[in-house]
């Protein structure tokens, strides 16, 4: 008896001992309640979303119309929302002093352009009584040129003194000086008939442009869109009586179908961002390609705004405001390992994630080195090969354990 107790202890000292080193049996966990996805092999497209963007007018589709003087706001013909076409009034202004101006300008530039035709009357007169001088002169001078040739004849055949001769010839050398110096006085009246004229020019020229400047201050006391689209509301509304300045914003219209969307992008993912980079933007009643073609430098909240031009055609129903979410194509990377982003974890690290048997009823921890990140992948550089199947949901609640059993 005292054997067989002694027996029966040793048994259970030593049953007692092998359990103690067992470890502890490895938790159920519900299969339909986690993630998996298989190692893939391929090209894979490397991206970055914006789930919070908007569709906003693209800058040059839209149309600032300030008031171009001081002018009362009398009559305001469209509300924000209705679609214009180019010539469409939008609002009457009132400037009493404008019409003041623009009616002295019409009388600056006929006194002007009487004051030009007057001094030009003047000049042609006096350019006439120049060339009627200058005609007596050559006509002088035509003259004594004649006597003069013809004394030189008659002094070689002895028919007059040699002192006629002289005399007849220092009269012709005379006049052919005068002749001379007339035509460089006709000359320099012409000139001078120029410049007088070329000034009194100037002053109509100055006065039409003044008048033109007015003219159109009254004009746009008639504001009038230059382009089809819709009026937009201003950021401080314009009313009826207002009184706006010379430069202030009296309406806007912003072209339809001219739209480009602003995501925006974690700071984090942005700096990858480069001009010209293709994406896609879900209208959530299509998708519409585009390329990328502002980076914000400003940091607002951990995000930047990320503009995107849309080179296709946009779906009914997107509208400047629409909430649209946006993929932006960073990289191609070819004949590479990949699998779904898993829930937790960042690129350029290593892993702790759950291969699953090939039975698939369970998972044992392994340590999986990571590459570059998409939206939906990232890629394996170790510890995975392809065909093998990962859990990609958040198994924090199991960081103890080094295997799962999935049910």
């Amino acid at each position: 008896m005292a054997i067989w107790i002694a027996v029966a202890v040793v048994v259970l000292a030593g049953a007692a001992f092998a359990v103690s080193r067992l470890k502890p049996a490895a938790p159920t966990v519900d299969a339909s309640a986690v993630w998996p996805d298989t190692v893939k092999r391929g090209n894979m497209i490397r991206q970055v979303r914006g789930s919070t963007g908007t569709l906003t007018p693209r800058e040059d589709s839209i149309e600032l119309i300030p008031a171009l003087t001081e002018a009362t706001v009398v009559r305001i013909r469209v509300l924000p929302g209705t679609i214009v076409k180019p010539g469409t009034v939008l609002m009457d202004l009132a400037a009493p002093e404008v019409q003041q101006k623009l009616l002295d300008a019409q009388l600056q530039v006929k006194a002007a352009e009487a004051d030009y035709r007057a001094l030009q009357a003047t000049l042609h007169s006096t350019l006439m009584d120049k060339k009627m001088a200058a005609a007596q002169v050559n006509a002088d001078y035509t003259t004594d040129q004649l006597q003069a040739k013809t004394d030189e004849q008659l002094f070689h055949l002895g028919e007059i003194s040699g002192i006629a001769y002289q005399k007849s010839k220092n009269t012709a050398d005379q006049l052919e000086a005068q002749h001379k110096l007339s035509l460089q006085q006709l000359d320099m009246n012409e000139k001078n008939i120029e410049v007088q004229l070329s000034s009194a020019q100037a002053k109509i020229d100055q006065a039409k442009a003044l008048l033109a400047l007015y003219n159109k201050q009254n004009d746009a006391l008639q504001v009038k869109a230059t382009i089809e689209g819709e009026v937009d509301p201003l950021q401080v509304p314009v009313q009826v009586g207002m009184h706006v300045t010379a430069g202030q914003s009296v309406a806007e219209v912003v072209q339809l179908g001219k739209l480009k969307a602003a995501l925006q992008i974690a700071e984090t993912q942005a700096r990858d961002i480069t001009i010209g980079l293709p994406a896609s933007i879900d209208t959530h009643n299509g998708v519409v390609p585009g390329h990328v073609t502002r980076i914000d430098p400003a940091v607002l909240n951990g995000t930047r705004t990320v503009d995107v031009v849309l080179d296709g055609a946009l779906p009914a129903g997107a509208v400047k405001g629409l909430s649209v979410d946006g993929t932006i194509d960073l990289e191609h990377l070819n004949n590479v390992l990949y699998v779904g982003r898993p829930a937790l974890g960042n690129e350029n690290s290593t892993l702790s994630l759950f291969k699953e048997d090939p039975d698939h009823k369970g998972a044992t921890r392994v340590q999986v080195k990571v590459g570059r990140q998409s939206v939906q992948y990232i890629q394996v550089l170790d510890g995975l090969k392809e065909g093998d199947t990962v859990i990609l949901s958040d198994m924090s609640r199991y960081d103890n354990v080094d295997r799962i059993r999935l049910e």
